[in-house]
């Protein structure tokens, strides 16, 4: 009997080795696979290593991380450490109110403690970035630091210091020769979480910084909205740089058995060094993606969405201009808007064309000075221009500009069917359980609203309210996923038969995989663009316009479009890229649907936005519970 229990522990524990270790072993093999597929090794490359390697944000990132850890480590294990020494000696009710609220912040949910950071530093106008993120973690650092302090130091004798003294110690003397020794275990352990703590925090840091700085939380959370295997590479190289010290850490017993004592060593100094050792490491990676040049003259700020620039437009375009780029990124046009309405300033905004005609409503941004884009509109294409968001283009230059359709697997799905069912083929019970819809409350009621003969800006409840009972019909008997970014990779592995996607992210998997197709149906869709706009209190109008007439001409407009996969409002560049020879050529994904009547573009409306988003909601419940 208890031989089996052994064998059934020893069961589990492989068991439980196994559940933790395979995903970071899966990672590491797929930081070397030769395509960009997250999922599907294609073959062993060494491609985005250098990829990572080569990108300057990504190489900051990870210094940023390092630094902000082990300054906010070792300034935290200061502070904690002198306090939990202070309240030793305090009143007992003293040290018992200090206890409760150092307690506090641990149990607090991480958000909280970030949106009351955030605020903090609002309301002093406290320029957020790598100052306020190093502060903020500093504050959540510390309170771990006195929880692993504090039972060493209830387990000495009180009266330790004054037997120290009485043998001729200072009171400096008695604390750093005396109690600090003999806590040392309860220190070290405090500053290893602390600096685990620090280094893999991603909500507080989010919301406490700005100005373009970004630790590696941050930046791996933007390169996960979109397919990136350079995700691999960083996350695996952490992983060795760990791995090392843990390595030195564990190895130094070994050591020290073929060497002699030598005075003043122990674990303290050990952690130190290996702390400092991963600071060396990524200051060094850092310097080998570029020796973090600084750049001289003005800072344009970008407010652009994650992952929607090719890998080398912003560092040509800081050569080119000797400024310096900071970009910040955003997940959704509501973001967005937040932080511009509350009068945070960039010189570039990318929005979606609803949000820059609610900005335009809004007095929000600059109208463009013609003669200075004059030249740019030359080179776009005209089914981008002149729409109704922004007639005449008076506030805004194209970024890139597609579609939503359907993807489907060509040996699930046949053309003559999606021709004769359009948007109802997401109600063919033939399909159940294999299809993606995309969590987004527009292009779900456009898809709904168009599949009942309505438009997609309709202002009438009814209409809206007809889509959602179509919406809910779909859930409840077709068993969808909804899904965001996954379902690139997924449908490039076809795993279902069909789902609703962006033109751009159909690019990418019609490219990975030739047997999927693309398809818009004849009920019509949405004919979405993206811009370039410059908020009324932008600092640096010039050198916006610039990067503006930089991102729009042929090379920066073929770096992110051949990188991002979205159609470049360059005509050029778009039918350089489609036609032979081309990154996408023959697909047909990358060309959107122009002129046809039933196409739309969308409009902004407060109340009807509200609605749906509300509507959408209980639709994601109804599917929650199906």
């Amino acid at each position: 009997m208890k031989k089996e229990k052994r064998y059934f522990g020893k069961t589990l524990m492989v068991l439980a080795t196994i559940f933790f270790y395979l995903p970071i072993v899966f990672m590491m093999v797929f930081s070397f696979n030769e395509s960009k597929s997250l999922t599907h090794f294609t073959g062993f490359s060494l491609r985005w290593y250098e990829s990572m390697l080569k990108s300057h944000d990504m190489m900051e990132s990870l210094y940023v991380t390092v630094a902000i850890a082990v300054l906010a480590t070792i300034i935290s294990t200061v502070i904690g450490t002198i306090t939990a020494i202070g309240l030793s000696s305090s009143k007992k009710i003293i040290r018992k109110a200090i206890t409760q609220i150092n307690d506090f912040p641990l149990m607090n949910p991480d958000i909280v403690t970030a949106i009351g950071l955030m605020l903090l530093f609002i309301t002093l106008r406290v320029e957020k970035g790598f100052i306020t993120m190093l502060l903020a973690h500093i504050a959540f650092c510390i309170p771990y630091v006195i929880l692993s302090v504090n039972p060493k130091l209830r387990s000495l004798d009180p009266n330790l210091s004054d037997a120290a003294m009485d043998l001729g110690a200072t009171p400096t003397q008695a604390l750093i020769k005396v109690i600090i020794p003999q806590i040392m275990p309860g220190v070290i352990s405090g500053a290893l979480i602390a600096f685990t703590m620090s280094f893999d925090d991603f909500i507080i840091s989010y919301f406490a910084t700005g100005g373009g700085v970004k630790n590696l939380s941050i930046m791996v959370y933007t390169m996960s909205k979109r397919v990136n295997p350079s995700i691999n590479a960083i996350s695996t190289l952490v992983v060795v740089l760990i791995t090392g010290v843990l390595l030195i850490v564990n190895l130094k017993p070994l050591w020290k058995e073929k060497k002699p004592k030598k005075k003043g060593s122990g674990k303290g100094k050990l952690i130190i060094a290996a702390i400092v050792a991963l600071a060396i490491g990524g200051t060094v990676l850092f310097n080998a993606a570029g020796n973090r040049k600084k750049y001289e003259g003005q800072t344009l700020h970008i407010y652009n969405w994650g992952e929607y620039t090719g890998e080398n437009i912003i560092q040509n375009f800081e050569e080119y201009t000797g400024a310096k780029v900071i970009m910040d990124n955003f997940d959704s046009n509501e973001q967005m808007y937040i932080k511009v309405a509350n009068g945070e300033a960039y010189d570039i905004l990318v929005p979606s064309d609803y949000m820059i005609q609610r900005l335009i409503e809004e007095d929000m941004l600059q109208k463009l000075d013609q003669s200075k884009v004059k030249e740019t509109f030359n080179l776009i294409d005209s089914a981008t221009l002149d729409l109704a968001y922004d007639p005449g283009n008076l506030y805004s230059v194209p970024y890139f500009w597609g579609s939503v359709g359907i993807v489907y697997d060509k040996s699930k799905v046949t053309v003559e069917e999606l021709e004769e069912k359009g948007w109802s083929i997401f109600l063919d019970e033939k399909f159940k359980g294999d299809i993606y819809l995309y969590d987004s409350e527009r292009d779900s009621f456009m898809m709904a609203l168009k599949a009942l003969g309505y438009s997609m800006n309709t202002n009438s409840e009814q209409e809206i309210q007809a889509a959602y009972q179509w919406l809910v019909q779909c859930v409840q008997t077709m068993e969808p996923e909804i899904v965001t970014d996954e379902i690139i990779d997924n449908m490039a592995q076809a795993r279902k038969a069909l789902g609703l996607i962006y033109s751009g992210d159909a690019t990418y998997v019609i490219a990975e995989n030739e047997n999927i197709g693309w398809f818009v149906p004849n009920e019509g869709t949405n004919q979405w663009c993206d811009a370039m706009v410059i908020p009324k209190n932008a600092e640096n109008v010039d050198l916006a316009y610039e990067f503006i007439n930089y991102a729009t001409q042929y090379d920066g407009a073929y770096d992110n479009s051949s990188y991002v996969g979205y159609t470049a409002a360059n005509k050029k560049v778009k039918d350089d890229l489609y036609g032979e020879g081309g990154d996408f050529e023959g697909i047909d994904a990358y060309i959107p649907r122009a002129g046809y009547p039933l196409d739309e573009v969308f409009s902004y409306n407060a109340n009807t936005k509200k609605l749906m988003a509300d509507l959408w909601s209980r639709v994601k419940i109804v599917a929650s519970n199906s």
